[in-house]
């Protein structure tokens, strides 16, 4: 089951940052109080830090009992630990470092040079398997029903780390898959895949600046996943596009409401 996209969109990006760290926030201390925990997927880029950074800065941030966060990333760079081009090592320095994390519930992917060495298909199937412990018979695939995913648009309407055309974005049993020859530096990844991605309750796509303002209109035209990867990305429960003006710039107004704040 998939969702239609609903859109948000902000004056700036920096409005569209502090007003997703405050919807995410509530949506955690929600399920927290539902169901005693939350499970978030994070993403990188200058979006998802954005966010992160404007969570760390948030008076609200203290609602949430962030012992009982369950974090995973979406997709990393295969460097080694510490590298400050890893997602999860802008993360700590974004936000993480700040907040009471139980390490156990922080779901890092494997770096290169860690125990899989060099090898990126092991480090993917490793992952694809700490995600499959995790599921509950309940869940709909492989992976935690997640709260949360979110995911970064790029302006190639690339999600996580899969490319328009390239094998990851055509995958359909994995879960996670090692990413060869991305096009955009580095070129070994491991990122989920459109199935993992669908099984989340929610799945938040930002896209901020007029660079992302072609990826969007394309995305939210009716284009194909292969060619448009961001347009498969959706939710089980709810699919939420939060742009800034720039973004939305060549996205017909009829698609937003024109109050959005």
């Amino acid at each position: 089951m998939s969702t239609a996209p609903q859109l948000v969109v902000h004056r700036d990006k920096e409005l569209m940052a502090s007003a997703a760290a405050a919807r995410l926030i509530t949506r955690i201390v929600d399920a927290q109080a539902s169901r005693g925990t939350a499970s978030i997927v994070l993403t990188g880029g200058r979006n998802g830090n954005g966010l992160l950074a404007a969570l760390a800065s948030s008076p609200a941030r203290d609602a949430v009992d962030w012992s009982r966060l369950e974090l995973w990333w979406g997709d990393e760079r295969f460097l080694p630990e510490g590298d400050p081009e890893r997602n999860v090592t802008q993360a700590r320095h974004a936000l993480l470092d700040a907040v009471p994390l139980d390490p156990r519930r922080v779901h890092a992917m494997p770096a290169a040079g860690g125990p899989y060495g060099s090898d990126i298909e092991a480090a993917a199937a490793a992952y694809a398997a700490e995600l499959a412990a995790a599921a509950r018979p309940e869940d709909h695939a492989q992976v935690p029903s997640f709260d949360v995913l979110m995911l970064g648009v790029g302006p190639d309407t690339h999600v996580a780390s899969l490319f328009p055309e390239l094998p990851g974005v055509r995958e359909t049993e994995r879960t996670v898959v090692a990413v060869h020859g991305a096009p955009k530096p580095p070129p070994l990844r491991v990122s989920f895949t459109l199935p993992a991605i669908r099984a989340a309750h929610e799945v938040w796509l930002l896209a901020a600046g007029e660079d992302k303002a072609e990826a969007a209109e394309i995305a939210l035209s009716g284009a194909g996943e292969i060619q448009a990867p961001a347009a498969g990305a959706t939710g089980r429960a709810r699919t939420l596009w939060l742009l800034d003006e720039a973004a939305a710039s060549k996205l017909p107004r009829d698609l937003y409401p024109p109050a959005s704040a």
